[in-house]
């Protein structure tokens, strides 16, 4: 008797289930057989579904996906996961009796007896369509709101590298009319000196833009840090007006590390510029070399290890913690309208970044700025490439279709002891190297008339397959690549360049 007062209990609990599902309007709760044939029907599955129970018990449930997740078989493999992962939810389209799609989220669970024979499924469906819609429209208004940002952040840009070349262009051309008009010899060469300033300062910029829109990849290489920066030394102290000083302290024995010289130098020379900003009119500005034995995620979440630390010291105004925590965003700036872009510090950032390393800054009102660089130091090695000179002169052909910048490529060969021959294109630039089977290196342009640099080098190539292949370009090899697949095949330099760059690609040859 007391069994069958158990089971009454029973049946009576499930039966207030069953009529609790039942009634859910804001769910469709049904049961699907093993095969997916639908064998029970709650009101919610009516109310957005739009089927009467009569019009659907019976049928199989893939009537609800839409005729592309049908071809593509999404049903079945529903069906398939939850029966072998023990449930299977998904978001997708499916459809109204009326014809008409709605957003659902979907929960499959396989339902087992107590053999572990499968009964069948119980699925739940909610109609999510508002909240997608929702997210939809959240995410256009953030689009709409970023585009708008982003103009904004053009403009600023625009202006502030717009009032920076134009001063740069107005210091070369006054030099330049200074250099006809002069025959004193102390100010042709304090001419030539501001010139080559203000020429290195719209390379720096260049390469600001370039790094900020992710067109310049690092080509970084095992350095002396604390070589390149003294062979860097004079640029940095000119950036110093005169009642500034500029104190360099080096640790001695520095293991190398991984940076491209360039890129790093530009960095240096910004970090320098922003300490000197904020010091008005006079100040220390110290740069100092050492190494570091850092713990794990001590300094930005770097690994633990030596790391080679670079850092510019100020004693000017300092920073508030807001603007510190701001300091290395795009565009960011504190400086007046038409001092800076924002692009300096967010430049370094990067830089440091991609050499696996960390940017820090520590700052206080009243009591300067110290921003420090960190890349992971090397094992001690032999010195590279950059010490000796040069292998013995060799012969070489220089192409470019730009007279100016051809001509200052034979002067700065030239320098270098090369013998020079030269091509105003690639079609007159084979018929010299098959003129003049001895010359040992082909330095070209990328972009020219007609043929290019790329197919030039190609054509080199097959014809001289001992020929050393230089290509130079404005642009960078990830910008070109995807007109010219080959490029990868030969060594690059970017425009502008200095001596010192020419030099170090071509001892690498």
């Amino acid at each position: 008797m007391q069994q069958n007062a158990l089971s009454s209990v029973d049946a009576i609990e499930a039966e207030r289930f069953r009529q609790f599902i039942m009634g859910v309007t804001d769910y469709a709760i049904y049961m699907l057989s093993p095969e997916g044939v639908v064998v029970t029907w709650n009101a919610g599955a009516q109310r957005f579904k739009g089927y009467h129970p009569d019009e659907i018990i019976g049928r199989h449930f893939s009537m609800f996906y839409t005729d592309e997740d049908r071809a593509q078989g999404r049903p079945v493999l529903a069906l398939e996961l939850a029966r072998t992962t023990g449930k299977f939810e998904d978001e997708g389209w499916r459809v109204r009796k009326d014809g008409s799609r709605f957003w659902a989220n979907v929960v499959i669970d396989p339902i087992l007896d107590p053999n572990g024979e499968l009964m069948g499924f119980a699925k739940i469906t909610r109609d999510i369509t508002e909240r997608r819609v929702a997210a939809e429209q959240l995410e256009r208004a953030r689009e709409a709101l970023f585009q708008s940002q982003k103009l904004e952040a053009i403009g600023k840009l625009t202006g502030g590298i717009a009032h920076d070349f134009n001063n740069l262009l107005s210091v070369i051309m006054n030099g330049l009319e200074l250099l006809r008009m002069s025959k004193d010899q102390a100010t042709i060469a304090k001419s030539v000196d501001t010139m080559s300033r203000a020429a290195q300062r719209g390379a720096s910029l260049t390469q600001q833009l370039l790094a900020f829109a992710r067109q310049q990849p690092l080509r970084q290489e095992s350095h002396d840090v604390a070589r390149v920066i003294r062979s860097f030394e004079a640029v940095l102290r000119r950036a110093l007006p005169d009642e500034m000083h500029m104190y360099l302290q080096v640790q001695a024995d520095l293991p190398n590390a991984m940076i491209d010289p360039t890129q790093f130098e530009s960095g240096l020379l910004n970090l320098v510029v922003n300490a000197r900003d904020a010091m008005g009119d006079g100040g220390e500005v110290l740069v100092e070399l050492d190494t570091v034995l850092l713990a794990e995620h001590e300094v930005e979440r770097l690994p633990a290890g030596g790391y080679v630390r670079v850092m510019v010291r100020d004693n000017g105004a300092g920073m508030p913690p807001d603007t510190i925590l701001r300091a290395v965003e795009p565009f960011f700036t504190t400086k007046e309208v038409g001092k800076g872009t924002g692009l300096g510090l967010s430049q370094v950032y990067g830089m440091v970044q991609q050499c696996q390393g960390a940017l820090t800054i520590d700052s206080a009102l009243g009591k300067g700025t110290a921003v420090a660089m960190y890349f992971p130091a090397l094992e001690r090695e032999l010195a590279g490439a950059e010490d000796g000179a040069l292998a013995s002169a060799e012969k070489v052909l220089l192409v470019d279709d730009q007279l100016e910048v051809l001509e200052t490529a034979i002067s700065l060969f030239s320098h270098l002891g090369y013998e020079v021959l030269s091509a105003d294109n690639a079609t007159q630039a084979l018929e010299t190297l098959r003129q003049h089977p001895d010359i040992g290196i082909l330095f070209s342009d990328v972009v020219m008339p007609g043929m290019n640099g790329v197919d030039l080098g190609k054509a080199a190539r097959a014809a001289f397959p001992d020929l050393k292949i230089v290509l130079a370009s404005g642009y960078v090899k990830a910008a070109l690549r995807d007109q010219m697949p080959d490029i990868g095949n030969f060594e690059m330099i970017a425009k502008p360049y200095r001596l010192s760059d020419l030099i170090r690609v071509l001892k690498v040859l």
